[in-house]
């Protein structure tokens, strides 16, 4: 069996332990704004003693639009994460899509993360587990969160030790997501920890002239009710100008609510978990 709490480089993600954050920009769209970003979510952690762990996407491999940005690609991707761990100290994570990226993503991640269209794929699951790194798999929005047990099964018996599962939201009907909380202590009954994505959970897909839209003032109140139900770690897309980024702009948050938004989620988990 799985232990409830996940090993991730030095952080520990599960009950009993501190909220983990992680957070970051959607794509790498430069080294520069990454170091920025990275060092402002730094700051803000730092100052509440909270886990961080730095997120972003090499590529984008599933955009709406053919002709949409995608990223910097597999090497230059990380290179750029590989800087952020070394410079910086941060543990990192980003998501693959192709078995043959596991290895060389995992050389740099002590995270990687299955997204959540392709949470059932088998070889894709397996080459993350034989990278020895803890692997997060986000709960595909057409699956029910009781069908995780069956990617858990995968993982575990292909070796993976350290799982997360995450909940981003449930399609209502063709253009909106919407959350069901009970997926939280659903998944968590897994014998797994549990993460809320907070903004792809406000996503409205394909819902702007063929990209996808969203709504980021529902982010605040849905990561509140999602540490109060149980989550033990909180995955938020962040950027300072969100309406300029190429990929995801309507559902980040933008950097300075960062650390009142953390502040609260802090807040509301000792409450909830540590009492």
């Amino acid at each position: 069996m799985l232990n409830p709490s996940a090993q991730i480089g030095d952080i520990q993600c599960g009950v009993g332990h501190p909220l983990v954050v992680i957070a970051g920009p959607c794509v790498i769209e430069s080294r520069d704004l990454v170091f920025e970003i990275a060092e402002k979510l730094k700051s803000a952690t730092d100052s509440l003693n909270l886990p961080l762990i730095f997120k972003a996407s090499f590529d984008k491999a599933n955009r709406t639009s053919l002709n949409s940005y995608r990223g910097v690609g597999l090497e230059r991707g990380m290179e750029i994460l590989a800087e952020v761990r070394s410079e910086l100290g941060l543990i990192v994570t980003t998501d693959i899509h192709l078995p043959e990226q596991a290895s060389p993503v995992g050389e740099v991640c002590d995270l990687i993360q299955i997204p959540a269209f392709l949470a059932r794929q088998t070889d894709l699951l397996v080459a993350a587990s034989s990278t020895g790194r803890a692997v997060n798999v986000k709960k595909g929005q057409f699956m029910a969160p009781w069908d995780m047990k069956h990617v858990v099964g995968k993982l575990e018996e292909s070796g993976c030790q350290n799982v997360l599962l995450t909940e981003r939201g449930t399609f209502f009907g063709y253009g909106s997501l919407v959350n069901d909380m009970r997926a939280i202590p659903n998944m968590a009954s897994l014998g797994v920890p549990v993460v809320f994505d907070a903004t792809h959970s406000v996503q409205r897909p394909s819902a702007a002239g063929g990209k996808t839209g969203g709504d980021r003032t529902m982010v605040e109140p849905l990561a509140s009710a999602a540490v109060a139900m149980g989550c033990d770690a909180v995955f938020l897309e962040t950027h300072p100008e969100p309406d300029l980024s190429p990929s995801d702009g309507p559902n980040m948050l933008p950097i300075e609510r960062m650390l009142p938004l953390l502040t609260r989620l802090k807040q509301i988990h000792e409450l909830t978990h540590l009492s």
